[in-house]
């Protein structure tokens, strides 16, 4: 796991919270502040895992060349 997927993972957790408190006060803006939080972490977690499997693919394909 690499530093955009630890970071995306950690603001998808806090905008989920930001989600619930706000169904639980009734308050709308945090809810949605919770959800663009969470969209915002998932794009960074999934943009730092594919970076990951290319860096993977790279690293494979080095070692089907040099062995």
């Amino acid at each position: 796991m690499n530093k955009d997927e630890l970071e995306g993972r950690g603001e998808s957790v806090k905008g989920k919270a930001k989600e619930t408190f706000g169904d639980m006060t009734g308050d709308e803006r945090m809810k949605n502040e919770g959800t663009a939080d969470r969209a915002a972490g998932k794009t960074q977690e999934t943009f730092g895992r594919g970076k990951r499997k290319v860096g993977e693919a790279i690293e494979d394909l080095g070692d089907k060349i040099g062995g």
